[in-house]
């Protein structure tokens, strides 16, 4: 827990509200959003150890199950009650397949939180899971709506992004569907490794050689040829340090 809590520059406290606010921003603003392992040929494991080694250890990131999977941990070891949830990603009007997102639902002070640190560009603090009218956060305004099964789907800037299921799991129930986004050419992740972090003016990315810095003054997108200045720019803008380029094999 201290070497987690190191790594997001944080200290143990109190497991309230204001504390669980504060890791959820540190945490975005120190654990890129990354599907670099699907490019470097490593193998993603849902293992609580291997997810220590990759995030904490060599201070990589993840997606959302690597991510918001640990996290868990992190969380429930600082004395808060949390539950794993599925989410199936909106691709349109229409929810995907379960498992496709994992979310967690955390309890503090009383009160049920939606805590995300797995979906890239998303809320920046928690959201109260129970409240059904607009929740204003530095990432847009959000709203969770329940539906007649007990279903909620959360909606961003009005567009919905994921629809949650309520009954609580296990990491292990999202192995599956881990292995899927990986492996399948139909995957999204597998066709151009992504690595993006919220950073204190905006957000910056990498997707394939494209480095894309968004910021209140506008976005930018700089093309970066040299094989040695891309690695340069993992390391100094996400802290990751690699011997080779990430890039599929068309690129």
């Amino acid at each position: 827990m201290a070497a987690y809590l190191d790594r997001i520059e944080m200290r143990a406290g109190r497991p309230d509200a204001a504390y669980l606010r504060e890791l959820q921003l540190r945490h975005l603003r120190s654990v890129p959003f990354e599907s670099l392992s699907i490019h470097l040929g490593e193998r993603i494991v849902l293992d609580v150890d291997a997810l220590l080694e990759k995030i904490v250890g060599r201070r990589r990131g993840g997606f959302c199950y690597e991510l918001n999977g640990l996290f868990e941990r992190l969380l429930t070891a600082l004395g808060y009650d949390v539950t794993m949830h599925s989410a199936s990603v909106f691709g349109g009007d229409s929810p995907g397949p379960p498992f496709d997102h994992l979310v967690l639902r955390v309890t503090a002070e009383g009160r049920a939180w939606l805590v995300d640190v797995g979906f890239g560009a998303f809320a920046h603090h928690p959201l109260l899971w129970d409240e059904r009218g607009d929740q204003t956060d530095p990432g847009g305004v959000y709203r969770i709506d329940g539906l007649p099964d007990g279903d909620l789907v959360v909606h961003q800037d009005r567009e919905p992004e994921y629809r949650i299921e309520v009954r609580p799991r296990a990491l292990t129930d999202f192995v599956p569907t881990c292995w899927w986004q990986q492996t399948s050419p139909d995957s999204h992740f597998t066709q151009s490794p992504v690595c993006s972090m919220l950073t204190d003016t905006g957000r910056v990315t990498l997707r394939g050689r494209t480095l894309i810095e968004t910021r209140a003054d506008g976005r930018s997108e700089t093309e970066v040829e040299d094989d040695r200045r891309l690695l340069d720019l993992y390391g100094e803008r996400f802290g990751i340090v690699l011997d080779r380029v990430p890039l599929p094999p068309d690129l």
